[in-house]
């Protein structure tokens, strides 16, 4: 009976059947990746930005791209470079002798969906130019705020072996990201089964045939969707035990910011939908969490000199608190 009622009060039939189009369109072409799929979709829906980090040939841009042709948007893909300017990303003022006037030209980040790959291969002085349209989704040059269309969701790429001709994202910048999607190398089978699908079929083509499963007004109405599924008074306090513990932990010199805490909650709304859920569960927050954490908290030298990851220190956080039942 207590299941009819969890049915009937948030319809999530189209939702739930929009994110297997999406999966089952990628999973012509790529192979495996299933962990990054998911979190792209949930990113998309959580109203989020994401960042992928991975070694290069695994497939993020390829994934990030194949995301952007499921959705019926403007794509748009910058190549991150140590010369790229701000004006490169968000346009400039060209005088028109026409009307003897200057006219803003806009730059490739008015978009939908903004590829920066290799976003940490510009200096500081480009990265400046996202603070303002991550955050506030506008852009202000020569006095002038454009608003940026929605929906607008950046997915970057980066590498995080390759150290020479790249530089660190300021940490203001990657709190503006609600994921950070760490990227490994296929399984044994997984890699076996790349291979004979090449060697097969034509892959070009395969991505030529994708075509768009959701509109942007589609995507607006299930992100609305999302955001009215329930949380729990107690989860929505396990939420905020976790993020502050980050700022009392032995092992961290930074913890996470209150955006935290909102990026945790949205990302497990997604989750649970995704899962065809209008409630979230521990595991939901469980789930997201590394994902949402490993970005935004800072080791102290010693466990850096240690080798111990954040994840490492963010599981031994979340098994350390209560988890509510």
């Amino acid at each position: 009976m207590e299941q009819e009622f969890f049915e009937q009060r948030t319809d999530l039939g189209e939702l739930h059947q929009a994110v297997q189009r999406i999966k089952e369109s990628i999973g012509e072409v790529i192979v495996g990746q299933h962990k990054l799929v998911e979190f792209l979709i949930a990113g998309i829906l959580a109203d989020g930005h994401l960042l992928i980090e991975g070694v290069p040939g695994i497939a993020k841009t390829l994934t990030a791209k194949l995301i952007s042709k499921c959705i019926d948007a403007k794509f748009s893909r910058i190549q991150f470079t140590p010369d790229l300017m701000p004006s490169d990303v968000l346009g400039t003022s060209i005088f028109n002798p026409k009307n003897t006037d200057f006219e803003f030209k806009k730059g490739p980040i008015f978009g939908n969906i903004i590829l920066a790959d290799e976003i940490n291969r510009a200096p500081a002085k480009t990265q400046s130019a996202l603070f303002e349209v991550m955050e506030e989704r506008q852009a202000t040059l020569d006095g002038v705020t454009h608003p940026m269309d929605d929906p607008f969701i950046v997915l970057a790429t980066q590498n995080p072996i390759e150290q020479e001709g790249t530089y660190r994202l300021p940490e203001a910048q990657l709190d503006r990201f609600l994921f950070k999607i760490e990227v490994g190398y296929p399984s044994l089978i997984e890699e076996t089964e790349l291979l004979i699908r090449h060697h097969q079929a034509d892959s070009a083509e395969k991505i030529q045939n994708i075509r768009a499963v959701l509109s942007t007004d589609q995507i607006k109405s299930l992100r609305n969707t999302v955001r009215k599924l329930h949380v729990e008074d107690k989860l929505i306090e396990f939420v905020a035990k976790i993020v502050y513990q980050t700022r009392n932990h032995k092992s961290l010199f930074l913890g996470a910011s209150p955006r935290a805490s909102l990026a945790i909650i949205s990302g497990a709304k997604a989750m649970a939908a995704m899962n065809n859920r209008d409630f979230v569960t521990p595991d939901d927050i469980i789930s997201v969490t590394p994902a949402v954490l490993r970005h935004r908290v800072i080791l102290t030298p010693d466990r850096e000199m240690e080798g111990i990851s954040p994840d490492e220190v963010i599981s031994q956080l979340i098994k350390n608190i209560e988890v509510p039942r």
